[in-house]
């Protein structure tokens, strides 16, 4: 049986802590592991939320775009009343609108990266541009068709989450997206906490892509490995050493790359806590602890992990036109709730497995996901 970290409610030790986020769960989930009470605005407001913070607000905005930034200032003010929370941590939803992250710094503790940080590493140019200065692996971009299609993605800039990726086909791209030289390859995440010099790796994961029409690699899931050879994490620590020192990066953040014949090549950074948060995630070294004392300037923990453990995206295939009511096993979360509309292709769910060895977990994981699928696809019990 997999049993996730427990967030489960308890008494305060550390205040609140606000928290902005598309989906605002995993962070309140982290939050409540380090001891704090969390106040989230998010696009979904989903039970899981709901019962893990100590206040929740739903406000209006989409996947693309994040939430509406006119209401967020006063929904976060009317959240704490008149308490100081003792940060304001984003989530997904801000890589695009940096100007944002400037507004709720001028209000709020923002905990984590800066306005200027996301720019200098969600603008290609300026990514590109930094890799090439500090010699760190990255494919060639271009905002003109080029001559080869079949070899390139188009991506949008400040673009998070996989479901903007799509292969290039020779057309001309309309304005904020962009080509990328595609790199053939496994993924490979590294989740780790920029603090300039003492920049360092928490773990590494490898991903899985969840295809669908039109979003050939919609983010599917990852698993945390349990060994990776020192000499490569010595280099790619070295690597994002230099980028958050030269990007002003500071606080938990993650950066993608592909495994190829050639060796490792960055293909993004997120300059924020991402989706293997919660597999990374520990109670005697809360990740969210390590992310306030980074951004503070204060010396930070991080934790150790003898197994695996892995999460994935559950998506429906078809229409639901009421999702049904069932037990919930406490491997899932994000959970629907009854009665839920949902169309083809909406996540549903995000399913947990832990064991022994990536492939134990791997094979723990599909079996968790068909289990739950019955119960919304088959008319399970």
């Amino acid at each position: 049986m997999t049993h996730l970290p427990s967030p489960a409610k308890s008494p305060s030790k550390n205040g609140a802590l606000l928290i902005a986020s598309i989906s605002g769960r995993a962070l309140a989930a982290a939050a409540r592991r380090a001891g704090h009470r969390p106040l989230v605005v998010d696009l979904f407001r989903d039970c899981d939320t709901v019962a893990l913070a100590e206040h929740a607000m739903k406000l209006p905005g989409d996947l693309h775009s994040g939430m509406a930034g006119d209401g967020l200032v006063p929904a976060l003010r009317q959240l704490t009343g008149d308490e100081r929370p003792a940060a304001l941590v984003l989530g997904s939803g801000f890589e695009r609108r940096p100007e944002l992250v400037d507004s709720l710094a001028r209000h709020f503790p923002v905990a984590g990266c800066g306005g200027e940080a996301i720019r200098a590493v969600k603008d290609p140019d300026r990514l590109a541009r930094a890799c090439a200065e500090l010699d760190i692996p990255h494919p060639e971009i271009s905002w003109k068709t080029p001559a080869d299609p079949e070899n390139w993605v188009v991506k949008t800039s400040g673009g998070a989450g996989g479901s903007h990726i799509g292969r290039a086909n020779g057309e001309p791209l309309p304005a904020g997206r962009y080509f990328q030289r595609f790199v053939e390859g496994n993924s490979v995440s590294a989740l780790f906490v920029a603090a300039g010099k003492d920049t360092r790796i928490v773990g590494f994961s490898r991903q899985w892509v969840a295809r669908a029409p039109g979003a050939p690699y919609r983010y599917g899931g990852a698993v945390r490995l349990r060994r990776f050879p020192r000499d490569t994490a010595e280099r790619i620590g070295g690597w994002l050493r230099a980028l958050a020192r030269h990007a002003n990066l500071v606080g938990l953040c993650s950066a993608d790359f592909i495994r190829s014949g050639s060796g490792y090549t960055l293909i993004e950074i997120n300059p924020r806590p991402g989706a293997t948060l919660d597999i990374f995630d520990d109670h005697k070294a809360p990740l969210i602890t390590a992310h306030l004392d980074a951004s503070a300037g204060r010396p930070f923990r991080l934790p150790e992990f003898t197994d695996a453990m892995a999460s994935m995206i559950a998506y429906t295939d078809a229409p639901i036109a009421s999702f049904p009511a069932f037990a919930w096993p406490d491997w899932a979360a994000d959970r629907q709730s009854p009665g839920t509309q949902l169309a083809a292709g909406d996540p549903v769910c995000t399913i947990f497995a832990r064991g022994l060895s990536v492939a134990a977990t791997c094979k723990a994981l599909k079996a968790n996901a068909l289990s739950l699928q019955s119960h919304w696809e088959g008319g399970g019990p």
